[in-house]
């Protein structure tokens, strides 16, 4: 149940900075308003707190392994949000991150 809940704990992450990064370009660069920036800046506060809720009590170890997420998320979120389709060299680069993200978090290791 930890790893489930740790990898949900991930996917959120990835949806409140993602997201916000993308409401912040989309109220600033594509001129939608400042109500789109404030929406991606509240977002991104809120996923300073996410990391925090992860079971692991480590801030290294969680951001080092939330940046193979952000990598993998940030690929899906182009495809599903903008159209985006990345090459192969994007998919293999994705899943060696997520490879990563494997064994920084879930590596058996002694007490």
């Amino acid at each position: 149940m930890t790893i489930v809940r740790s990898l949900l704990l991930f996917v959120l992450a990835a949806l409140a900075e993602i997201g916000g990064a993308w409401l912040v370009w989309q109220g600033w660069r594509e001129h939608r308003g400042l109500w789109w920036v404030a929406g991606g800046v509240l977002a991104l506060g809120a996923y300073g707190f996410v990391a925090t809720f992860q079971p692991d009590a480590h801030f290294g170890r969680i951001l080092a392994a939330y940046g193979g997420v952000f990598v993998a998320g940030s690929l899906a979120w182009g495809i599903l949000v903008d159209g985006f389709r990345p090459d192969r060299w994007d998919a293999a680069g994705a899943a060696i991150c997520l490879l990563g993200v494997a064994v920084i978090m879930y590596a058996p290791r002694g007490s």
